[in-house]
Order: structure tokens, then sequence, then C-alpha cells
């Protein structure tokens, strides 16, 4: 099986980015200078961007050749009640329309919370908010990818069944695939093995199509846990997560896509996982 390529990069500018231009623009001009190939950009707490300047962030990546994504703002739940859905809804709208402006061909969000209810009783409400999502994008012209997160806290939406589940119906909808948070989420870091990565990588093939591992959307750190999931992100030399066997695993299954680090150190371990994986490889 051919390998394919990985582009690397980090969610959210390069912390060695400098004032000037500063922002988008500076962001992604610094990550084509450290020799990276994609940028999320972390729209996390709302989206207030014009679209004049979404042009000109798009006309920046063109020129650097440098893939972009947008992660959704935080407050976006597919399970939210009545009152709340129509403003999380609208967050991942905007999200969507004015990344895909800037250039963004994927959007990560945050699926939401259980909310105590069990998946299968949470799923058939979040898929249906998101096919008229899905059918507005579509009827605007937007061809962006929506990337619902795998989550690394038990409590959230975002299994890696939750975020197959809610692919599955829609073309325009993948995983994004968070190693660590699925690493985290049982609580016990019990998922780190090659076997472990092996599985999740043939279930995602199994679900979406023979040609779905080419195209991966990946975000990868190290990170700390308790019994609960998630705590923190941390960098990948001081975690316990096994990189090497996930890198081992995914060239094996030849894929292919995206893989923006969220480490405290974000280049650097951005630069260090682009090495790990060439290594890998050869």
């Amino acid at each position: 099986m051919p390998v394919k390529e990985f582009r690397f990069g980090t969610v959210g500018s390069p912390t060695s980015t400098p004032p000037k231009p500063g922002g988008s623009v500076g962001g992604i001009q610094q990550i084509a200078a450290l020799g990276l190939g994609a940028l999320e950009l972390a729209w996390v707490q709302s989206v207030r961007v014009s679209e004049a300047t979404c042009q000109v962030i798009n006309q920046a990546a063109s020129d650097a050749c440098v893939c972009l994504s947008v992660h959704a703002p935080y407050f976006i739940n597919l399970n939210a009640d009545d009152t709340e859905w129509p403003k999380s809804r609208q967050r991942l709208m905007d999200a969507a329309y004015y990344g895909w402006l800037a250039g963004a061909t994927d959007i990560v969000f945050h699926p939401g919370s259980y909310f105590g209810k069990p998946p299968e009783e949470v799923l058939p409400v979040a898929v249906k908010r998101l096919e008229g999502c899905v059918k507005e994008l579509d009827a605007k012209g937007v061809t962006a990818t929506l990337r619902p997160e795998t989550m690394g806290k038990v409590a959230m939406l975002g299994s890696l069944e939750d975020t197959l589940a809610l692919s599955k119906p829609f073309p325009s909808v993948r995983p994004c695939l968070d190693f660590a948070h699925l690493h985290a989420r049982s609580g016990d870091g019990s998922i780190n093995r090659y076997e472990d990565w092996m599985h999740i990588l043939e279930a995602y093939e199994q679900a979406l199509g023979d040609t779905s591992l080419h195209a991966l959307h990946i975000h990868l750190s190290g990170i700390e846990y308790s019994v609960k999931g998630e705590r923190k992100h941390l960098t990948v030399r001081e975690s316990d997560l096994d990189v090497k066997s996930l890198f081992k695993a995914l060239k094996k299954m030849g894929a292919g896509g995206r893989i923006l680090c969220e480490s405290p150190i974000l280049e650097e371990d951005a630069l260090y996982l682009q090495q790990l994986y060439q290594e890998v490889k050869t």
C-alpha cells in the first residue's frame, strides 16, 4: 500500500510569529518560514472577521502554499436545548462560511455534551441538526468539510463511534481524530498500543470508505488525564502517548492528510512530530 503524505502544522498561530504583520497572515507566513505546511485558525471564542479580511487570509495562504483549517468556537453543542441550539448553530455556520471564504478546507468543532443521556438517545438529535447545517452550507456553495472532533472526556459527545455516526450520512462531514483525546478518554490511557491505533484506523476506513484515510485531519499533542479523562495538553516528550506506534499504524494503513499540533510548545512540537514521522516512514 503506497504511503500518503502528511502536512504538519499548528492549531493557532506559532508562538514565534512576529508582531508584524501578525494575525492570521503573520501566522501563515511563519508556518511557511518554519518549513511546516498547515495552519488551523483558532477562532475558538467567536468568529469576528470580515469578508474582505477573509480574502486577504486566503491570498496569503495561497501565496505561501499553506493549507488552512478553522477551529470553530468552543461554544457549539449539537445536543443543546431548543433555546440554546440556534446560537450554537450560528457559531458553526459562521465558522464554516467565513472559514471557507478565508480558504479553509476543514472546519473543526466540538460536538457537545451528552448531558447525562446515553449516546443512542443523543446521536439522532445531533445527526438531524447537522443535516440542516449541511443542507444550508450546500445551498450556499460552501465546500469546506465539517470535522466533529473526538473528545477527551467520557461525558462529552465525541467518542470515535460518535464522530463516525455523525459523518456517515454526509460526504461533507468527517471526523477530526484527536489521538491524544482518544488516549485520555477512557481515563486510564489504555488506548496507546500499535494494535489500538490500527483498530481505530480500520474502523474509520470501514465506516467511511476505502479512500477515507487519504485525507485525515488529526490533532496531536501530549496529554495529562485522570479517571474522568483529559485534564490538559502536554508537550509530546513529557506525555506517555506512544506517538511512534501511532505513526507506524498510519504508515501501515497508507494514511495521509494533516497533523496539527496543540502542544504548549506549538511549533517546536510540530517540527518534532514532522521529523519523527519522516523517521518512521523511512
